[in-house]
Formats: C-alpha cells, structure tokens, sequence
C-alpha cells in the first residue's frame, strides 16, 4: 500500500466561471479526506465531457470553486483502503465515471434508490467533481494527476478496451447505454440518434451492439452522414436539407435519443418521429432546460418523452463487458493534460471528432 504522502493531488482548478475560456489554473489541491473504503488513481487519461464547460461556468447552478473537472477517469489504482471489495487490488487498471459516492444506506437507513441498484438516483448523490462527499470534503475530478474516490464507483477495465475509449465510456457511454438498456433497445427496434457528437456516437454504437434492426443519425447538417455510416449506422437524415423531415419521416422510430442540450429543439417534431407507443429520451442536459412539450405530440399514439442521467455501477460494468465484447470502440482524439485549456476552448467550439481525451505522458508536475 502506498502512502499517501508519496504523491501530490495536482490538477487543473477552475477559479471562476470565467474557468470554460481556457483560464483554469494548474496547482496542488487538498482531496478528500483519506477512508478506507477509498481508491487512489493515478490518472493517464481523462476525457473531456460537455458537463465540464457547464460546471466551468456555473451553468447548472453556482460552481463551487476551485473546481478540477473531469468525470471519465482511467488508470492505474496506486493505493487501495483496507475496506475495499469488489476485488481492486494496487495496479489495476481501474476508471471513474460521473459519480463519486452515493449514501448507500450509511446515512438514512434503508435507500430504495441504493438498495435497487439504482445508485445514481440516491438523494445523497455525490458528483465527482463539484460536489461534495458524506465526509463533508469537496470532490475534484480528472484533469489531474491522480484522483481518490471511494471503491463502489471505482471499476475494473477489461483489458480488451484501450485506455482511452473506457474513459470516454465511463459517461458519454454509459449516459447512452442505460436509457437503451432500460427502455428496450434490441432486436426488432428501429432506433434514431437526435445529434451526432460525443453522446450521439454511442447511441450508435451501442445500439448497434445491442441488436437493433436499424439505427439512424439525425443532424442538421450533410457533412457528418459519412462518419455516422462508418460508425455503423444504416442511415443519415440531415434535417437542414429535408424541410418537412417531421412528416416526411413520421412514423419511423420506436425509439429516440436526443442528445441536443438546447432549449430551441423542436420537440414536436420529434415526437412526430416516433411510431405508435414510442419513446423520445433526453440526455442533453441544456443550461436554459427544454422548451414547451405539446400535449398532442405525446397523446396520439400514445407517446412517451422520458429523461435518463449517467448509470449504476452495475450497468456500468455490464456496459464495459458488452464493449469488450462486441469490441465497441469510440472515436477520440488524445490532447496532451499540458494543453488542457486550449483543448477545452476546441471543445467549446465543435471541433472534437467526437471526443478529446486528456493524457499525461508522465506523472511529474506540469508546468
């Protein structure tokens, strides 16, 4: 076991909700407070999620800061509590997704929420960055060095999937996965993705694991048709060129995902989409929230409009086992953690294809 006085807590830390236009800072951080339940990771890669620029800039509420962002967390456990289980052993090549902690039954007694598995929507829900621990510590995330979070919400990475595309899986992936999972994507199902970006790219992927008859990307525009079928999908709809998509389309879907975080997307139109008794998912977390839903659009046909966030740890490993299974892989781009302010801005302004992944060539402190 590793001592934790062997190595320093050293990230990137936003200081203001100016933080999102490339200013955050790099220095020492105090983590939460040692337990032995915890995990301590020294990080290689850590990807760049849209939920970073929001908690940046305080966009879902007030940040509190400093903030060191990052919630797709991969590499290497360097110190592990004597009260772990789950079998995490120093060394492992372990992730951290978006959440930290959860109460699991330690502070108001029986959770239904933990006890059925559904860990993610406990009351006592703690982010893994930008939140705050049962402790009472702040919670810091992956633009660092190394991380500690408590084992529950630490996984084992099967050795077939590369650093890189487990840290991308350990949000984005599972942000996908779990409303697929839940509302009965496989065979049979005819499947769309609303946005092709770094969520949109798992619907089609994982939907494609998972059996679907078809899988359909819609965008507005013609120039991401060729990555999407190379990614697997069947088709492409480029809204932009299609006028009247709503009804020219209509009909077509059992299921929807809408990855779009904007409160200016035609909802209706959507739900147009949808085949008798199908279901519109929203993921896309927009700061401003969603515009009207028009009753009509959901009572004929019998429609539903559902919301879905991250996953349980128990999807999550059943998720990372179906990528090394079927050999899921993600499109990342790598960013040196050196550059990770500039990175940040490129995210900011759609350049990623899909994803960034922060990487520290090397353990020592950055300049």
């Amino acid at each position: 076991m590793t001592s934790s006085t062997d190595y320093k807590f050293m990230g990137w830390l936003g200081l203001d909700r100016d933080a999102d236009n490339g200013k955050m800072v790099w220095q020492e951080y105090e983590p939460k407070a040692w337990e032995e339940t915890d995990v301590d990771i020294q990080i290689t890669h850590s990807d760049i999620c849209g939920s970073d620029l929001h908690v940046l800039r305080s966009g879902w509420g007030p940040t509190p800061y400093p903030c060191c962002v990052g919630h797709e967390i991969v590499r290497r456990a360097v110190r592990v509590g004597s009260k772990v289980d789950g079998g995490t052993k120093v060394g492992d090549r372990v992730g951290v997704g978006a959440q930290a902690d959860s109460c699991l039954g330690r502070v108001q007694g029986q959770c239904d929420e933990c006890a059925s598995g559904n860990e993610h929507f406990c009351a006592r829900h703690v982010g893994t960055y930008g939140s705050f621990h049962l402790n009472g510590d702040k919670s810091y995330g992956g633009y660092a060095l190394y991380n500690r979070t408590p084992s529950h919400f630490v996984f084992k990475i099967p050795d077939q999937i590369p650093s890189a595309s487990a840290a991308v899986m350990l949000c984005a992936g599972i942000t996908t996965y779990s409303p697929l999972k839940y509302f009965g994507c496989g065979p049979g199902k005819r499947v769309g993705v609303i946005g092709l970006g770094g969520l949109g790219q798992f619907v089609v992927l994982w939907a494609k694991a998972l059996g679907a008859e078809s899988v359909v990307a819609i965008s507005r525009k013609e120039s991401k048709k060729q990555d999407a079928i190379k990614m697997g999908a069947d088709s492409y709809i480029a809204t932009d060129d299609h006028p009247k998509w709503d009804t020219e389309f209509a009909g077509s879907f059992d299921l929807l995902i809408s990855t779009i975080s904007s409160s200016k997307m035609p909802v209706a139109g959507y739900l147009a989409l949808l085949r008798r008794d199908g279901t519109l998912v929203q993921v896309g977390n927009a700061d401003d929230g969603l515009s009207s839903v028009p009753a009509p659009g959901l009572n004929i046909g019998r429609k539903r409009l559902a919301g879905s966030m991250i996953g349980a740890p128990g999807e999550i490993r059943e998720m990372l086992q179906l990528a090394a299974t079927k050999n899921v892989k993600p499109w990342v781009e790598e960013r040196p953690m050196k550059d990770a302010n500039q990175a940040i801005v490129d995210m900011e302004k759609g350049k990623a294809r899909y994803r960034y992944v922060l990487v520290n060539e090397d353990p020592s402190p950055h300049s």
